[in-house]
C-alpha cells in the first residue's frame, strides 16, 4: 500500500509554518494516541503515520528533500532510532547510488553501534519543571576484558580478504561496486585469538544504568539525544546514541495545548449569578480569580503567563479557566424551599430577560416547529 502524502496526513497546506505543523501534529496525536484508543489498531496505525509525517516535515532538511523527491527521498537507509522512521540523509542516498557506481563508497570504516530508544513517562509537573531520572537500559556494551577489541591478547591481524582496506570491490555488469568487507566488517583487521568473554565481538549484553536530566518544558513526543550512550559498536567501533522519548501522563486537572494550559473551574449558581472571587490552582500555586456577576457556563478566563514555558519558548503560555456552573445536590429542606421561592419569581414574559440562553433556545424551537408545520 502506497504511503499517503505527509501534508495530507497532518491536514496542512504545503506552505504550512513550523507552528502550524506542530499544532496539526498535536491534534492528530491526541486524537489517535494508543492510550486514548486501547485495542484500536486503526488508531495506532494513524498515530504512527502522523508521528512519521511530523518527524519528516518538522526538520528543515528532511522537509526540503520530501518536497523535492516525495517518499522516494527516504527509500534508502531506513530505520534507526536517531533520524526517525523512514529517514535517510540525502548524502547517504547519493553516496550509496553514485559512490558505488564510480568506485567510491558511503561507508569507509567499521559500522557504528545501533541507536537505542527509551520511553520515559512523566507527570505534567515533571515535564514542566524538569526532572533528573536514573534509568536502566539493556544494551550491548563494551567488553571490559578486551576493552572492545575482541582480542584476548590485544593483537589484531590484517584482514586477508580486503588486505586491510576494510572495503571489497566486485563487478556487477558494467559497474564496479564496493562495500564494507564482510569478513572484518570494515575494520581491516581480524582477531586471531578471540576474547573468551565476548567471543571476539568486543561487546557483551548487560544492563546499563544512566542518569538522565530532562530539561524543563518538554512535551509529549519530545526526544532527548544522549550521544554515545547507545549500543557499543562491533569490535571497538564507535557506539550509537540513546534517544529518550518523553510521554506525559494525563493530568487530573490540566490539559496542555502547546504552551497553554486549560482547566475547568466549577462554581455554584449563586456565585455565577452574584459574582465572587475564588481561588484556582496553577502549576505555581493558587491564585485569585474574580467571577463577575451573571457568569454563564463555558465562559473562559485567561490568566496570563500561568501556562508552560517550553524548551523552545522565551516566555510562558497562559492558563485558560472554563467556568462550569454546578447544580447543587443533597439539598436541605430550607435550601429547597428557598429555591422554590426563587423559581416562583420566574413567571410570564419577565422570565425571558433573566434567562437569555433559554429564551434564544425556545425561540429557535418555535421557529423550527413553524417551519415543519408550514
Amino acid at each position: 500500500m502506497s504511503k499517503r502524502d505527509y501534508y495530507e496526513v497532518l491536514g496542512v497546506a504545503r506552505d504550512a509554518s513550523d507552528e502550524d505543523l506542530k499544532k496539526a501534529y498535536r491534534r492528530c496525536a491526541m486524537k489517535h494516541h494508543p492510550d486514548r484508543n486501547p485495542g484500536d489498531h486503526a488508531a495506532e496505525a494513524a498515530f504512527k503515520e502522523c508521528k512519521e509525517a511530523y518527524e519528516v516535515l518538522s526538520d528543515g532538511n528532511r522537509r526540503r528533500a520530501y518536497d523535492q523527491h516525495g517518499h522516494a527521498a527516504f527509500e534508502h537507509g531506513m530505520g534507526g532510532a536517531g533520524p526517525g522512521p523512514g529517514y535517510a540523509d540525502m548524502g547517504d542516498i547519493f553516496g550509496d547510488i553514485f559512490g558505488n557506481i564510480f568506485g567510491g563508497g558511503a561507508q569507509r570504516g567499521p559500522r557504528r553501534g545501533a541507536d537505542v530508544g527509551y520511553v520515559m513517562e512523566l507527570s505534567l509537573e515533571e515535564a514542566v519543571g524538569g526532572v533528573e531520572r536514573q534509568i536502566e537500559i539493556p544494551t550491548l556494551d563494551e567488553c571490559d576484558t578486551c576493552h572492545g577489541s575482541g582480542s584476548a591478547d590485544g593483537k589484531l591481524d590484517t584482514c586477508e580478504t580486503c588486505q586491510g582496506r576494510g572495503q571489497v570491490r566486485f563487478q556487477r555488469g558494467i559497474f564496479s561496486m564496493q562495500q564494507a568487507c564482510p569478513h572484518c566488517g570494515g575494520r581491516g583487521k581480524t582477531v586471531a585469538n578471540p576474547c573468551g568473554d565476548c567471543h571476539g565481538q568486543g561487546r557483551i549484553e548487560r544492563t546499563k544504568t544512566l542518569q538522565v536530566k530532562i530539561p524543563a518544558g518538554v512535551d509529549n513526543g519530545d526526544r532527548i539525544r544522549l550521544a554515545g550512550e547507545g549500543e557499543a559498536g562491533p569490535a571497538g567501533s564507535p557506539p550509537g546514541d540513546l534517544y529518550v522519548e518523553v510521554r506525559v501522563r494525563e493530568h487530573e486537572i490540566f490539559q496542555r495545548d502547546g504552551d497553554d494550559l486549560h482547566c475547568e473551574v466549577p462554581i455554584r449558581i449563586s456565585q455565577a449569578a452574584l459574582g465572587d472571587t475564588i481561588r484556582v490552582p496553577t502549576l505555581g500555586g493558587e491564585v485569585e480569580l474574580r467571577i463577575p456577576a451573571e457568569t454563564q457556563t463555558g465562559k473562559l478566563f485567561r490568566l496570563r503567563d500561568k501556562g508552560v514555558k517550553s524548551v523552545r519558548s522565551r516566555k510562558p503560555g497562559d492558563l485558560y479557566c472554563r467556568a462550569v456552573v454546578e447544580t447543587p445536590i443533597n439539598l436541605t429542606t430550607e435550601q429547597r424551599e428557598l429555591l422554590e421561592k426563587f423559581e416562583a419569581t420566574f413567571v410570564g414574559d419577565g422570565a425571558r430577560r433573566h434567562s437569555p440562553r433559554a429564551s434564544t433556545f425556545l425561540d429557535g424551537v418555535k421557529g423550527f416547529w413553524d417551519r415543519m408545520t408550514s
